[in-house]
């Protein structure tokens, strides 16, 4: 990703960084603690025993609800980040010449609202799934077939134009913020809210892998986080995320066989 970092001070990339990195250690710290309460880490497809609906189910809807947001951004926190410096440089680079307000915190903000906005729709679909899939033992020939048919769906989008031209927006916005910039703090919204879209057109197959793996499963919280990291920030990370969906389709067509 091109870089801009000689118009912004270095204790203001560091100050961005850290709250980054503080608000991502923070979401982590929450999954981890989530995991362990009996009968949050297990509530899924691959190893659901079924959830515990009992009390209120606006309470239980509001805990999924957050269990999801504090995923997200814990996952997706650490990829934006060199999206955020960059868009922090050419926001100052524009203070200086047209007195732009710098809006970094709008960004950010726009971005993860595309993300909570994901984990609502996350959590209602997981309510509706748990209910929809009781009746299918762990391991069972259904249970099997959903979970390969997701796997291989999900290998085969890696490997699509759409998801290409999304992941080239994500690991290069230069581009597009050249060509579509706000001023102001709407207009860093905006930007965040468009940037948030792109970012999530081009993972939300692979966080709807956190299904097959278990939601709450740190492990496999952390593989996708990692994945979807390599994708956006190390040279070739379009081939890697490739290589991923090859080997996704393959598991998905081993689980349909065998299942």
């Amino acid at each position: 990703m091109p870089s801009l970092a000689g118009t912004t001070r270095p204790e203001h990339r560091v100050a961005v960084s850290a709250t980054l990195a503080l608000i991502t250690i923070l979401c982590w710290a929450y999954v981890v603690r989530v995991a362990h309460v009996p009968g949050m880490s297990a509530m899924m497809p691959m190893d659901m025993p079924g959830m515990d609906m009992a009390g209120n189910a606006a309470a239980s809807l509001l805990s999924l609800f957050l269990m999801w947001v504090a995923m997200m951004v814990g996952m997706m926190l650490p990829a934006v980040l060199p999206t955020v410096l960059l868009f922090m440089a050419i926001a100052r680079q524009r203070q200086q010449t047209a007195r732009a307000p710098l809006s970094v915190p709008a960004f950010v903000g726009g971005y993860l609202a595309v993300w909570t906005g994901f984990s609502a729709l996350a959590a209602l679909l997981q309510t509706r799934l748990t209910v929809a899939l009781l009746d299918f033992a762990p391991g069972s020939r259904p249970m099997a077939l959903v979970v390969g048919a997701l796997l291989l769906l999900t290998g085969a989008y890696q490997w699509t134009a759409f998801k290409a031209t999304c992941l080239a927006h994500c690991r290069s916005p230069i581009a597009h913020f050249t060509a579509h910039w706000r001023e102001g703090t709407a207009g860093a919204l905006r930007m965040g809210l468009e940037h948030g879209l792109l970012c999530l057109a081009c993972c939300w197959l692979l966080m709807g892998l956190l299904f097959v793996g278990g939601v709450m499963n740190p492990l496999w919280v952390g593989a996708l986080a990692l994945l979807v990291l390599l994708e956006k920030v190390v040279p070739r990370g379009d081939l890697v995320g490739r290589i991923a969906g090859a080997g996704l389709a393959v598991w998905g067509v081993v689980l349909i066989v065998k299942g």
